[in-house]
């Protein structure tokens, strides 16, 4: 760990950077706080990381502040059920009550385990990033006069809404309802806040309808990519037939559903394999659809890699499939881009914003539709010469928008703005 930078240097920032879990090899989140504080270090301001399990990986010069929870989520035992002698503190029981009931109760948990560290340290920092967090905790630094800058990637309401929609019988929609309760209390906490980021045009208009936040309370900042780090790899060869696809959860977001019935499809006219990028779950819906399918034989499943290992997963696939139903954003599709492998994405959410023109950057497809996305992935393998044309347009509009060290200087105009409404209100 080193030290802060000297604070009587003009422009450094102490930055308390909050998320409520960081896991950098399941989901966005970890990807976002481990890159982007990593970006704000090199700027030279001081960045320190409260996190919840699962913790994130974070630059060395950074702070990484552990606040523990009951880890009720955590692998192998997802779900567990935490025994009264595991209560150490007041927040242990709100989350074990919260979960009794059905609910998700991380981010709740998490902002007052927050609220509860940076009280007594109110004087060591400038302002608070959450990472959409948007728990009670949050809501009281903020009210306690703490500048927050609020992160939301995309309104979890779209999640809520899409699973309830695949939902496979009343007991599990009924579950949903409860599990996702949390974003009752996640809206009414945006809707407080004076200043919030989001990722994309599409985000922003999400966040407007479905919490109720005036658009120019919101700024967008896309998050980023390290072209240097994601590049083709001439030692690698492509595999033919090979598909590569992110899957950090088993949500109907993701879309994964679709890809399996399109791979299935695509296997009784081609050679087709498929590499996802995530853990296998026994119960989940994708094993139910690979048994369903018959597919054990040309999926797999590929988890807790290093950076350099996806890399290599990309540069071996003929195509990068994005089937999502809904994206805020979405990383795996500027990272694979970024290696030059030719993307096909769905027209969901941001993804035309993010992945541009169909043929020119990319291959773009109708959402929750196999058909149609086994015909265009069909038709970009069919053209080998569109598909490196297409690769080396997607990996030059990402070189030429996206890097975190754009997002970071972004992001600090917007916490020198945070400061000075700050400031002009106290």
């Amino acid at each position: 760990m080193v030290e802060a930078p000297d604070q009587e240097e003009e422009g450094a920032l102490r930055i308390a950077f909050l998320t409520y879990r960081g896991n950098p090899h399941v989901g966005g989140q970890g990807v976002y706080v481990r890159h982007l504080s990593k970006a704000l270090l090199d700027l030279g301001h001081h960045v320190e990381v409260l996190s919840g399990p699962p913790y994130p990986d974070v630059d060395e010069r950074a702070t990484l502040v552990k606040l523990p929870s009951l880890d009720i989520w955590s692998a192998p035992y997802p779900m567990r059920k935490p025994r009264v002698w595991e209560w150490n503190h007041w927040t242990d029981v709100l989350e074990h009550a919260s979960f009794s009931i059905g609910n998700f109760s991380e981010p709740m948990a998490f902002s007052w385990r927050a609220w509860c560290y940076l009280r007594q340290r109110r004087n060591d920092f400038d302002l608070i990033h959450d990472n959409q967090t948007l728990g009670w905790g949050i809501l009281k630094l903020a009210r306690e006069g703490w500048p927050v800058m609020e992160m939301i990637h995309h309104p979890i309401t779209v999640d809520r809404r899409l699973e309830l929609e695949h939902a496979r019988s009343f007991w599990e929609r009924f579950g949903k309802r409860r599990w996702y309760a949390f974003t009752k209390m996640q809206r009414r906490v945006a809707r407080r806040l004076p200043q919030l980021l989001t990722v994309s045009e599409s985000s922003k208009a999400d966040i407007s309808a479905d919490y109720g936040v005036a658009s120019e309370r919101l700024q967008v900042i896309p998050v980023g990519v390290d072209p240097d780090l994601f590049t083709p790899l001439d030692t690698v060869e492509r595999r033919e037939g090979h598909l590569v696809t992110t899957a950090s959860a088993d949500v109907a977001m993701k879309g994964l559903k679709f890809l399996l019935e399109a791979v299935a499809k695509l296997r009784t006219e081609r050679h087709i394999e498929l590499t996802i990028i995530g853990k296998r779950r026994a119960e989940s819906h994708a094993s139910a659809v690979l048994s369903r399918l018959g597919l054990d034989d040309c999926v797999s499943f590929v988890s807790d890699v290093s950076d350099r290992r996806i890399v290599e997963l990309y540069c071996e696939a003929e195509l990068a499939i994005v089937p999502s139903l809904y994206e805020g954003f979405s990383l795996p599709a500027i990272e694979a881009m970024a290696c030059a492998v030719p993307l096909v994405a769905t027209t969901a959410g941001a993804l035309p914003e993010v992945a541009g023109r169909h043929q020119e950057t990319c291959f773009l497809t109708e959402p929750g539709n196999s058909e149609a996305l086994a015909a265009t992935i069909a038709e970009a393998l069919d053209d080998p010469t569109l598909r490196t044309l297409v690769g080396s347009r997607g990996r030059r509009r990402v070189i030429e928008r996206w890097s975190w060290c754009h997002t970071a200087q972004r992001t600090v105009e917007q916490y020198r703005s945070l400061l000075d409404n700050h400031d002009a209100h106290r």
